[in-house]
C-alpha cells in the first residue's frame, strides 16, 4: 500500500470516529433533553418534538435514534438506573458484612437512602433530573415496569436485611414499612416545592442533605413501631 493509501484511510478512519462520537453526542443531548422534559411533565405530556426542538434538531432524526417516545423513555430511565441500583447494592452488601448477625433497622436503611442521597447531592442537575424523572415514572404503569426490572433486587436486598434486624415482626410489616419509605423517598425526590410552601421556606424541598441527616432514622422508628404494636 502506497503512502498515500496509507494517509487516505488513516484519515477516513478518523472521520469515522469523529462520526461515531458526534452520534453518541447526538444522543446524550437528546437523553439529557428528554430526561429534563420527561421529568417535568411525565411519559404523557412530552412529545418527540418538544425534546428536537429543546436540542435543535429537526424531529426526524429523532427516528434515527429512537423508534417512538416509549422506546425513548425507556432509555432515558436505563441509562442511570444501574448506576443508582448498583451503588445502593454495593453498599447494602458492605453493611451486611460489617453488621454480621446484628444488623439494625436504621443502619440498613442509612446503607440504601445514603447512598442514593450522595449520588442526587454530587451528581449535579443533571442527577436532580433524574431523581425527579424516576419518581414520576413510579408511579405510572410504564414506569413501574422498569422499576421492577431494574431495582427489584436491590429492594429485596433490603428487605432480606429488615427481617435479620426484626426477626420477630411479620413479613408483611417489613412490606408495608418498605411502602412507606419508598412513598416517602419518591416524594422528596419530586421536589415539588410544596415543603418550601408549608414551611415558610423553613424548609426546601431540593435540600436533600437535610432528608438525608433525617429519614433513616425516622423511617427506622417507624419500623420500631409496627413490631412493637405486634
Amino acid at each position: 500500500m502506497s503512502e498515500g493509501s496509507r494517509k487516505s484511510e488513516a484519515a477516513s478512519k478518523r472521520v469515522r470516529r469523529t462520526k461515531a462520537e458526534q452520534r453518541a453526542e447526538t444522543l446524550e443531548q437528546i437523553l439529557d433533553a428528554a430526561e429534563f422534559l420527561f421529568s417535568k411533565h411525565g411519559l404523557h405530556g412530552v412529545t418527540l418534538r418538544d425534546v428536537a426542538q429543546r436540542v435543535g434538531v429537526h424531529t426526524t432524526l429523532m427516528h434515527y435514534y429512537f423508534d417512538d417516545k416509549k422506546s425513548l423513555f425507556e432509555a432515558v430511565f436505563a441509562r442511570r438506573a444501574p448506576v443508582t441500583s448498583g451503588r445502593r447494592m454495593a453498599a447494602l452488601d458492605r453493611y451486611a458484612a460489617e453488621a454480621g448477625d446484628q444488623p439494625t433497622v436504621e443502619g440498613a436503611l442509612h446503607a440504601f437512602l445514603d447512598t442514593d442521597f450522595d449520588l442526587y447531592i454530587q451528581g449535579g442537575e443533571a442527577w436532580m433530573n433524574y431523581a425527579a424523572f424516576g419518581a414520576l415514572a413510579s408511579n405510572m404503569p410504564e414506569g413501574a415496569v422498569l422499576m421492577d426490572r431494574y431495582f427489584d433486587p436491590v429492594v429485596l436486598k433490603l428487605v432480606s436485611i429488615l427481617k435479620r434486624a426484626l426477626p420477630d415482626t411479620p413479613e408483611e410489616d417489613i412490606f408495608w414499612g418498605y411502602h412507606f419509605v419508598t412513598g416517602s423517598l419518591m416524594n422528596t425526590l419530586a421536589r415539588t416545592g410544596r415543603i418550601d410552601r408549608l414551611s415558610g421556606g423553613l424548609c426546601h424541598s431540593d435540600d436533600f442533605a437535610a432528608v438525608k441527616a433525617r429519614m433513616a432514622r425516622f423511617m427506622a422508628a417507624g419500623f420500631q413501631a409496627l413490631a412493637q404494636r405486634r
